[in-house]
């Protein structure tokens, strides 16, 4: 247990921000640990519990995380109840929409979550199992804006064992139990049966591969905002250049010209319009994206349109 909430301070200083970072606490294992990492710091450290409101006793769970964190010395410790249909998706959405509201409140610097490797395995395995691209196989970002997650190198057990020793009982989530969602399932019957098969190792070999293609993703990403920034959406330019930079800048126009939720159906139409990494499609266009947006092709560039 020493080793574990060593290397969690460590995190946890490592990433805090100057100024007040609030903490996301559920009352799990994994948020609480991170409670107790930040507690033993030097710093202002407060918390924010989200009640989704999706359980009978989902009040007096939220209450429980607060009062522990408050015990811990935490300050400020807010409960704030979010109304949200039971989707993972439509609950993510409520509660980080919660977590910005109560930064803006409170000038908190960042947001600290409590992801570990265990989370990063199962997002890099159900991105393979979705046949994403590299930047879903890079999984959870350690940091991304005002969110810092210190945990992403400690495992579940880990958490659970910080808990323990610091006297902390910690909620399970029934919902985790459900195996209709498919996060659920590779958490509770397919990594545990891989684990099994082919070696303990399989969640960390797994986060390493985000390790890996985030660091992927991110150079090629910046080659695609060069390309662009320098040649726009040429189609001679895109051509010389591999498709998974032409594709990334097609993207980056698409999104400043005011399309949303750019995925990969639409980035394929937007490579075919370009002929990027297949065969040139016979039409010059639309292809229509989110947000009212068209794109076509008008050589010697592909144009977008807004009709709003």
């Amino acid at each position: 247990m020493s080793r574990a909430i060593d290397r969690a301070r460590t995190a946890v200083a490592a990433m805090a921000a100057p100024g007040l970072n609030l903490l996301a606490v559920s009352g799990g294992a994994d948020s609480l640990a991170l409670a107790v990492a930040a507690s033993q710091l030097r710093g202002e450290f407060g918390a924010v519990i989200v009640d989704h409101g999706l359980q009978d006793n989902s009040a007096q769970v939220a209450q429980r995380a607060a009062g522990q964190c408050r015990d811990l010395g935490l300050a400020p410790v807010l409960v704030r109840r979010v109304d949200t249909r039971s989707d993972e998706a439509s609950a993510r959405a409520a509660r980080y929409k919660a977590f910005e509201k109560v930064r803006q409140s409170t000038g908190a610097q960042r947001i600290l979550l409590g992801h570990t490797r265990d989370d990063q395995a199962e997002q890099v395995l159900l991105g393979l199992l979705r046949g994403s691209g590299t930047r879903s196989l890079a999984g959870i970002p350690a940091v991304r804006g005002v969110f810092a997650r210190p945990l992403l190198e400690l495992t579940r057990k880990d958490t659970e064992q910080i808990c323990a020793a610091a006297g902390l009982e910690y909620w399970e989530d029934p919902s985790n139990a459900d195996t209709s969602y498919r996060r659920n399932l590779v958490r509770q019957q397919i990594l545990p049966f891989l684990s099994h098969a082919l070696g303990e190792h399989i969640p960390q070999a797994l986060a390493r591969t985000a390790q890996l293609a985030a660091q992927d993703a991110q150079a090629l990403e910046q080659w695609a905002q060069q390309a662009w920034e320098e040649h726009g959406v040429n189609l001679a330019a895109l051509a010389a250049l591999p498709p998974a930079v032409a594709s990334r800048v097609l993207r980056l126009a698409a999104v400043d010209a005011g399309a949303k939720n750019v995925g990969q159906e639409r980035t394929a139409a937007l490579c075919a319009l370009a002929g990027i990494g297949v065969e040139k499609s016979k039409s010059a266009g639309p292809v229509q994206l989110d947000g009212k947006i068209s794109a076509y092709r008008r050589s010697p560039v592909i144009v977008f349109t807004d009709s709003r």
